[in-house]
């Protein structure tokens, strides 16, 4: 079974056709352009989310050559919008992920912020999808609809009114053990349980779209981290992977049961197939790529190719210490009022010392993302799967191998994402009959293990956290 898989990602949407044994046939990218705005805002087009969808796929299938059975279509999570069901026009900008605008309505409800992890397994954070969806209802417009951006994308593809289960668990609303919209969840929030789309699983018949030319069935639908989850097959209790792409998201699979966490992580769907569900423990840096981009826009680096020879031309990072937070801190700190520092500046620094720094910054908060992510699970995690563009980075790699101290695995394909999500469609559609005989397991192609000894790695790991601290207590906190 041909299976075109759309993963429509912050900074670009890929659309990947895949053949019968699950190679790869074609691949395209259509860049979309995320928008700072004043006060902590990042918004993105919503037609050109649309039309990069449009333009890719049907590029997609036109070089693989067509013959395509089914459709998988991954989204970028807690992006949101209004929008006018019986028109399909937007209502408003798409209101980013990486918003902060909603800090100000978390602080409000912080009262509620206790019963709200409970309930929907998630901290109460503006990186998710509700708060900024009351957001836009008190800031923009009381018309159509508010949903997370698939369920826009969807109804445009399909004509359906649906989000699936792993989507829904990353809004706050959702009522985790019984993956139901909760009442008590969207009154806190002033949202109505009735005006949400219909929730369903990840691995059915949805509907037909004939966005790409003929009618093509659409069979699998994802959360962008849960489908890269199910492509690099973590597919057991305790196995894990991370994604480094505009952010680093850690995501652990947790079992068939919605366990708390005691370390700050979220806890979500990993995927709903039928009636029954697996569930993931997962944590987020904000800023992976971003943060390399930053060092690009400032001059530390010429291109982002360049990361690695300019970080090797020093011995290490001279005492310097950068906390990439310039979206505000997530996992397990929860802080979306902090900023990004840079330490340990001397007459000595070069730039080239600020971006090791900042390679260091980014492997030790995923490190404390796995850490917290096994204390959850009740033991150490053995091997961490890890795909995204920054994956190319031998530095970034052996850094996060040596501060972790377990293997690394780096997936063989840069589509993860893809890979997953077009798992899923191709189990929806009756091309497999479980979820692991629908993926291509690729062996991966570079292991990197640890190179320094456990003490040392504690000794940087601490330095690390030592800077966040320090961060955390000049930063006024937003109450």
């Amino acid at each position: 079974m041909r299976v075109l898989a759309i993963d429509q990602g912050t900074s670009a949407t890929k659309a990947v056709v895949f053949g019968d044994d699950g190679e790869i046939l074609a691949s395209v990218e259509a860049a979309v352009t995320p928008h700072p705005v004043p006060g902590g805002g990042v918004e993105q087009d919503p037609e050109q989310l649309w039309d990069s969808v449009r333009h890719a796929g049907h590029e997609a299938i036109e070089r693989s050559g067509g013959g395509v059975d089914a459709v998988g279509f991954a989204n970028q999570g807690e992006t949101v919008l209004a929008w006018d069901r019986a028109t399909g026009r937007p209502l408003s900008a798409a209101i980013s992920w990486q918003d902060r605008r909603a800090a100000e309505i978390c602080a409000a409800l912080a009262g509620e912020a206790e019963q709200l992890t409970r309930t929907t397994g998630l901290p109460l954070d503006p990186y998710f999808a509700a708060p900024k969806m009351t957001w836009l209802r008190r800031n923009v417009t009381n018309e159509g609809v508010v949903t997370t951006s698939d369920a826009w994308l969807l109804h445009r593809l399909t004509g359906t009114y649906v989000t699936d289960a792993t989507t829904a668990s990353r809004t706050l609303l959702l009522d985790l053990e019984r993956r139901t919209w909760s009442e008590e969840a969207c009154t806190a929030f002033g949202l109505e349980p009735m005006d949400l789309p219909a929730i369903v699983g990840n691995a059915q018949e949805v509907g037909l779209t004939d966005a790409f030319g003929p009618p093509l069935l659409l069979s699998g639908l994802s959360v962008d981290q849960q489908a890269a989850l199910v492509g690099q097959h973590c597919l057991e209790f305790g196995e894990s992977k991370c994604t480094y792409g505009t952010g680093a998201f850690l995501l652990a699979h947790a079992g068939s049961q919605p366990v708390r966490s005691s370390g700050g992580l979220a806890v979500s769907v990993a995927w709903q197939l039928g009636e029954r569900a697996a569930y993931c423990i997962d944590g987020q840096v904000y800023d992976a790529g971003s943060a390399v981009a930053w060092l690009q826009r400032w001059g530390f680096l010429r291109r982002a190719e360049d990361l690695d020879a300019v970080a090797a031309s020093v011995h290490d990072s001279g005492g310097v210490t950068v906390v990439p937070a310039l979206s505000g801190l997530g996992a397990p700190w929860w802080r979306p009022d902090a900023l990004a520092s840079i330490e340990g500046i001397g007459p000595p620094t070069e730039p080239a010392h600020v971006v090791r720094a900042t390679i260091d910054g980014l492997a030790a908060q995923v490190t404390l993302l796995a850490r917290a992510a096994a204390e959850d699970l009740g033991h150490p995690l053995a091997v961490l799967r890890v795909d995204g563009g920054l994956t190319r980075s031998r530095m970034l790699m052996q850094t996060q191998a040596d501060l972790l101290q377990i293997p690394i695995e780096v997936a063989s394909s840069r589509h993860a994402t893809a890979a997953g999500v077009a798992a899923l469609a191709r189990l929806g559609a009756g091309g497999a009959l479980t979820l692991d005989g629908a993926i291509r397991r690729v062996p991966a192609n570079t292991h990197y293990e640890p190179a320094i000894s456990a003490a040392e790695a504690a000794e940087r790991l601490g330095g690390f956290e030592r800077a966040v601290a320090r961060l955390t207590r000049t930063t006024k906190k937003i109450t």
